[in-house]
């Protein structure tokens, strides 16, 4: 039996892949104990990981837009958004992440240290301990440290030409000095764990044996990796919070079924969402609106053939869908693909642009600015649905990303850093 101790934080999609691989570790006999916000407790509970929640650390009692410590929707351009994601998660409260994990370390005794990638402080303390540490992100690698790839947040196809490469090399490089905003604070709570200064953020991540990419390769662009990367599959289930649902619609309605499905994290949806069902309004279709924890349907009117509610559980009603409006979170892209279906891809942020950048290259969907209009919506929707290369392509990639699916690993190469500290 091996010991394992996770470490993230209330950010959306991540958590739930992160819980699910705790819980395979779990199921194996081994002994689990999960750190987060206080709000993924009942998450955990469901799964039956045990769990406490960060004491010094922020930690979320909910997911409502006033406790989001990055609010990232508040900034104007990307060197803001890297601003505060330093000094909201990964280098201002590094510190108070790092002292929480260092006595969850102490009493709980792991052989491994496993962190969301963003958790800089988690990462120090793992290294003041001597522990061994995997980083685990439920998405394709965010940070500006893998070359030759193209650049994350940017949502760029891969390159093509020596100026692709050059282009990305430059933009990477300027991305990596942005991060560096949040160096004075690691370092001071790298200090109050005895650690010695870095001189480059990214530093930290040498810290790690191993880091787990649970997405699928398949999905990915196709670029070499530093030896300690692994693609373990995607981690994907309805949310444990997920209503039951009941089709509002008769049996024999034929008109096609179109599902939205926007970030379940505050990220100022709403004006799209107001444009994505005023232009479903206007579509010969069935449409379901799943909001979220966040977003009260009672604030989004809608048209007779457009359904607006909080929750659904996906994977009963991919298999009636014919198409997904989505801003292509991670897990929200995934699902819709390995069920065959085309996507109108609307990002806000985050991962989104590079997820859609994804989809779009392999001609499994369209994707659409944050602006798009009500008029250019309806179109992307009616593309997909009756133009046959997107589904297609979509069917193509998804079967491939099933397959990943089917086979991911992330307990597996968990288990295998447990042996070599042993």
């Amino acid at each position: 039996m091996a010991r394992f101790l996770f470490a993230t934080f209330e950010g959306g999609g991540h958590v739930q892949p992160m819980l699910l691989a705790a819980r395979g570790l779990v199921e194996r006999g081994d002994a689990v104990l999960a750190v987060s916000d206080a709000c993924n407790g009942a998450d955990a509970a469901v799964l039956g990981v045990p769990f406490r929640a960060w004491r010094l650390a922020p930690s979320r009692q909910d997911r409502s837009p006033d406790s989001d410590p990055i609010k990232d929707w508040l900034t104007r351009t990307p060197l803001e958004t890297i601003q505060a994601l330093c000094d909201g998660l990964m280098c201002g409260p590094a510190g108070a992440y790092g002292a929480d994990a260092a006595e969850a370390i102490d009493t709980f005794g792991p052989d491994v240290v496993v962190s969301q990638e963003l958790l800089f402080g988690v990462m120090a303390a793992a290294e003041s301990r001597r522990r061994r540490l995997a980083l685990f992100a439920a998405n394709v690698w965010p940070l500006p440290t893998v070359p030759r790839t193209a650049p994350f947040g940017a949502g760029l196809p891969p390159p093509a030409t020596d100026f692709d490469f050059e282009f990305y090399a430059g933009l990477a490089q300027a991305t990596r000095a942005a991060y560096q905003h949040g160096l004075p604070a690691l370092n001071a709570a790298r200090r109050s764990l005895g650690l010695t200064d870095l001189t480059d953020i990214f530093e930290q991540l040498d810290a790690a044996g191993r880091v787990l990419l649970a997405t699928s390769a398949a999905f990915d662009f196709e670029s070499p990796l530093p030896s300690a990367f692994r693609y373990v599959g995607p981690y994907l289930a309805d949310p444990v919070w997920t209503d039951d649902w009941a089709s509002p619609w008769p049996a024999d309605d034929a008109r096609p079924l179109v599902l939205v499905s926007f970030s379940t994290m505050y990220q100022g949806q709403e004006a799209v969402l107001h444009r994505v069902i005023e232009a479903l309004g206007r579509l010969n279709v069935r449409a379901l609106v799943t909001l979220g924890p966040v977003l009260p349907a009672s604030h989004f009117p809608a048209p007779d053939n457009v359904s607006v509610i909080a929750s659904a559980p996906h994977s009963r009603v991919l298999p009636l869908a014919s198409a997904v409006v989505t801003h292509a979170g991670h897990a929200s892209a995934l699902r819709p693909l390995i069920a065959g279906l085309p996507l109108v891809c609307i990002p806000l942020g985050r991962d989104q642009a590079d997820n859609a950048a994804r989809v779009a290259h392999r001609g499994a969907g369209l994707r659409l600015l944050p602006e798009a209009s009500a008029d250019d919506i309806a179109q992307a929707v009616r593309a997909v649905l009756e133009e046959p290369g997107y589904r297609h392509a979509a069917a193509a990639l998804g079967a491939r990303i099933s397959a990943d699916a089917a086979a991911r690993s992330a307990e597996t190469e968990l288990i295998r850093v447990a042996e070599e500290a042993s």
